[in-house]
Order: structure tokens, then sequence, then C-alpha cells
């Protein structure tokens, strides 16, 4: 973990912590600490709805002030990539499960059809229980809401490892899936916490293993598992396997949230503190790092404990461009699910593969999105420099830059835009590849660039949510999480249905056309993103204004 000795050589002053802050990120609460310079000069308030200009403005000057954040880039790495594996228990949960669901359902005397709906009941608790725990991470720290997560999820695997009902089994998956999906917006606000936009793109994609190797190890894993121990036993390895995972994660992962310790500068409260933050902040005051008090108070203040507010992720799903980007990453990842639900039953009935066998045909889709986690982040990050450039933007690793006026949409939707057509491309071929019943090698190949293309797409989504919501990445991928397991709950119970009636050609043609016909409405992001994002911003300010003086008021009520 990362807990190794600062220098002053290595993090900024205490005096140039009190310099002004060029921000990227800057939440709505941050903004009275934001010095209003940066990418290009703003335009006047008659102008405010105008496109950027043509030419290049003047080149400026790199950013000023504090690191955004202390920690050095190897121990940020070992950060994403602990969250990265803690998130991998998200999709693993749901997809360890498929193989053994004909077992369980002659085991426990039930219909296919009934255990289905466990299925679908836990796509949909794992879509809405993160609205519930990103809240209280962004407010109060990732860290114990780790420990929520862990303790949900180990008493859900021991509960299901012991049942043998019906009623049980449906009950202890919803606590499951309540336990686990929390996970994915935890490891996608621990980049936010301390990554700027010049270089999330490639952060992001560390974020992204675990999300990517569980659905291509799980079904492998539970096929195995179930056949030689029992399904029983699914549960059980679960439960060891997250306990190896969050118990070292807890004691040693230094808490992240900006809210809780800034920039890693603040040291955290005791619910917050383990045993790297206390080496860390031991190791800061004895090279002579003071501590801001008054942001610690300032900090302190705000975090009180709250009831979770669900209402924040609801904020963000009615944002217009959100809707838009929601949308496209839900019908992704729904055309995702719909080529695994529909392998088992495409790859018996054609290819007369037996259990094992079907589970290793998930391998050539997720090496798809393996590869895509290394590629497509990095060419988002290059295609943000190449606007930069253009606008004479200096790009500053590891310092907050305004960009109220920098055409973010337009970095990350560029190279998202043609991956659209590519992989709606790709999903028609496979359809109509599996009809043909052709080599084993045409499916193989096309599923592994389905799962590049699809994988690559909401992974650009999924960095733009978090550019557009500084300050909140857990709640912009709590939002995400609701609209992609929500769609992709649809896309995975409608799939056999469509291909009973009209074949898996035609089935897996109309799912990508209906990905592919939501492109264009990337180009209107495009155009209109950043005038959107500016009006959102006056909103949230206008707002934070009003709770201010409403805050001063009270207080001085209760002076008087």
């Amino acid at each position: 973990m990362a807990n190794g000795v600062e220098t002053s050589g290595s993090s900024s002053t205490e005096d140039e912590k009190q310099s002004a802050i060029a921000r990227t990120d800057a939440s709505p609460e941050d903004s009275k600490h934001e010095e209003k310079s940066g990418i290009a000069s703003r335009q006047n308030d008659d102008d405010d709805h105008a496109e950027l200009p043509a030419e290049p403005p003047t080149e400026q000057p790199a950013p000023a002030g504090e690191d955004y954040s202390i920690l050095k880039p190897a121990q940020k790495k070992a950060i994403v990539l602990t969250a990265s594996l803690a998130s991998l228990f998200s999709p693993m949960a749901t997809a360890i499960y498929y193989p053994s669901l004909n077992t369980i359902a002659n085991d426990l005397n039930v219909t296919n059809s009934k255990i289905n709906i466990t299925v679908t009941v836990f796509l949909v608790i794992q879509g809405l229980a993160p609205a519930f725990i990103a809240d209280m991470a962004d407010r109060s720290g990732r860290r114990p809401m780790y420990i929520v997560c862990y303790v949900i999820f180990t008493g859900a695997n021991i509960g299901l490892a012991l049942q043998d009902s019906y009623a049980a089994l449906l009950v202890l998956r919803m606590l499951q899936a309540a336990g686990s999906s929390g996970t994915v917006a935890l490891s996608n606000g621990v980049v936010g916490d301390m990554i700027t936009s010049a270089e999330r793109g490639t952060y992001i994609a560390w974020a992204s293993l675990g999300g990517i190797l569980g659905p291509m190890i799980s079904p492998i894993l539970g096929g195995l598992i179930g056949q030689y121990a029992g399904w029983h036993w699914v549960f059980w390895f679960l439960l060891i396997f997250s306990s190896a995972v969050f118990i070292p994660l807890i004691l040693f992962m230094p808490e992240t949230c900006r809210n809780v310790v800034d920039n890693g500068s603040i040291p955290p409260p005791i619910w917050s503190t383990n045993i790297s933050d206390k080496i860390r902040h031991r190791n800061r005051a004895r090279a002579g790092f003071t501590v801001d008090e008054t942001k610690r108070d300032e900090l302190q203040k705000k975090n009180r404990f709250r009831v979770p507010n669900p209402l924040s992720t609801l904020k963000v799903l009615l944002d217009l461009e959100s809707a838009v980007i929601l949308i496209a990453t839900g019908l992704g990842t729904g055309c995702f699910y719909a080529v695994g639900t529909g392998a088992s039953d495409a790859f018996a009935k054609h290819y007369h593969f037996n259990q094992v066998q079907i589970s290793l045909m998930f391998i050539p889709v997720g090496a798809g999105s393996l590869v895509s986690a290394f590629t497509a982040g990095r060419l988002i990050d290059w295609n943000y420099r190449r606007h930069a450039k253009k606008l004479g933007m200096p790009v500053v690793r590891n310092r907050r830059q305004d960009l109220t006026n920098f055409p973010i949409e337009k970095a990350r939707l560029q190279v998202a835009f043609p991956l659209f057509f590519l992989a709606g491309a790709f999903l028609i071929i496979y359809g109509w590849l599996l009809v043909a019943n052709v080599n084993l090698a045409g499916p193989i190949i096309v599923l592994f660039l389905a799962g590049y293309g699809l994988t690559s797409t909401f992974q650009i989504m999924n960095v733009l949510m978090v550019d557009i919501y500084p300050g909140k990445p857990s709640i912009a991928t709590a939002a995400n999480n609701v609209v992609r397991c929500e769609i992709g709950a649809v896309f995975s119970a409608i799939l056999l249905p469509l291909v009973n009636a009209i074949g898996y050609g035609w089935a897996y043609t109309f799912l990508a056309l209906l990905f592919i016909a939501f492109a264009p409405m990337l180009l209107i992001i495009m155009k209109k993103g950043p005038r959107w994002r500016r009006e959102r911003k006056e909103k949230e300010e206008k707002a934070r204004v009003v709770r201010q003086e409403k805050a001063d008021l009270r207080e001085l009520n209760a002076a008087k």
C-alpha cells in the first residue's frame, strides 16, 4: 500500500498551500478557493453562449498552487489498483452465479424462471444501492463505506452458503448486490480524488480492471467450483476471496476523499484513519510539514454525519448532458450483458459445448476489454493534450486547471464516436456468425473485437462523467451504475425471448442498431455540452451562496 516517506522535495510547501489554486475538478463547495485563471480567457457575460474561439489564445502560464494530491505516482497507482481489485466483486458476484443456475433450480425444486428472477433483482439492487453509498462516500470518506460494503457482502455470502430455500436465496442475493455494487463507485471516486483530467483516462483504465476481469474469470471459476464442489461453495469462495482483499484494504489503503483529507495533507478523522495514514502523517510532521488547522476545521464542520441522500444521484440523472451520456453508457453495457447472457444458450445449441467449454468463451470478450483498458484511456489523454495545445493551454500533471471553457466533451467523445459504429458492426457480425455455424475461430475473433469496442465506449463515458462532475466522482459513478444496471437488466431479460422470436442474427442486429442509432447524440453533447456545463456550474454556485447565507444567518441568530 501507499505509505512511503515524503520529503519537502516531493510536495508543495505550506506557503504554497496558501497560494491560488487553478482548479480542474473543483466542486461548488471548493469554488471559493478557485482562481479564475487557466485555459483561455473567459468570455464576456454577453458572449457566454458563444463557441470557443477559432484561433488559439495566447499561451497561458502553468497553473500555480498546491499539488492536486501530495501522494507520489507510485502510491497513486498502488491505491488505484487496490480500489480496482475491490471493485472486482460487483461483476464477480453477478457472473460467478450464472453457470450454476440450472443446478440451483433443481436443488431448490423451483423453475428456471424463478431462478432468473434472482438474477433480475440482483441487477436492480446493484443499480440502486450505490446511490446511497456514493453520497456518504463523497461526504464522509471512502474507508467507512468500504467497511460498510464488506460487512454487508460478508453477511450475505455466509447466509447464501448456508441456506437451502428459494426465499432466502432471493433476499440474500439482493443483500449481496447491495454490498458489492458500491465498490465500483468507490473505485472511480478514488481516481477522482487523486487524478486530474489531464491524466484521468490512463488511471481510469487501471481502475476499471476489476470490472473487466470480473466478467471474464467469474464464469470460469463459477463453472469449476459449481461442478466439482457444489454451488454453495461459490459463496464460500466469494467470502474467502473478499476477506483477503478487503481486510488489508481497510487496514492500509489511505483515505483519499477530498472532503475529508483535501489533497492528502489533512489527517483524516478517526473513522477514516488507518495504519498507512498514521505513518504518512507522522513522517510529514518529522519532515517539517504542518497541518493547515483552518482547512481541517472547515472540512470537519462539513463532514458531520448525515443520513444518505440518494437525491444527489437523482439530480445527476435529471441533468440533460448527464442523461445523454448515461443512456449511451447503458446501451453499450446492455449490449455487453446481452452477449454474456446469450452465450450459454448459443454455444450449447450451435456448438454443443458443455458448461466448462461455454465458460471459456468469455475469455475472448474479456481479453478485448483488457486491451481497451490500456488503449482507450491513453487515446483520450492524447486527445486532451491535443486540444490543450490548440488552445495554448499548458498541461501540468497533478495541478487543477479551470476547464470551464475547455471542450472536455469533444476531447473525450471524438474518440468514442467511431467506436460506437465499430462495436455495433462486430455485434451484428457475431449474431450472424452464430446463425451460419462457422468455424469457432470466427466467433472468437469477433467476440474479442466486440468486447474491445463496447468496453472502450463505456469506459470513455465513465471518464467524461467524472470530468463534468468535479468533486462528486462517486455520485457521478453511482448515477452511471443506476442506468447501466437497469438497461443491462432489460437487455438481459429480452435477449432470449427476442432470439426465440427472430433468431440470433436479427436479435443482435436489433440491439446493435439501437446502440448505433444513439451515436448522433454524442455530436450534440460535443456542441452543447460546454454551455450546459457552465449553466449548471452557475446554478450550483448560486445554490451554494444561498446555503452559505442561511448558515451565516443561523450562526448569527445562535450568537444572539
